[in-house]
């Protein structure tokens, strides 16, 4: 996984992408949302949120 990653922050160097980490972060903090929300332990604290 962490070769992945690194691939992917070379690529974002060599073709000056950073425009896409951004992107990427939100894309990941809404996963962690969506993927916490489901949990019954969470849920009340996710609703304000959401």
């Amino acid at each position: 996984m962490w070769r992945h990653v690194k691939n992917f922050l070379l690529f974002l160097r060599e073709e000056k992408a950073w425009w896409l980490v951004p992107l990427i972060v939100i894309l990941a903090l809404l996963a962690a949302v969506l993927l916490f929300n489901g949990s019954a332990v969470l849920a009340p604290f996710m609703y304000p949120v959401l």
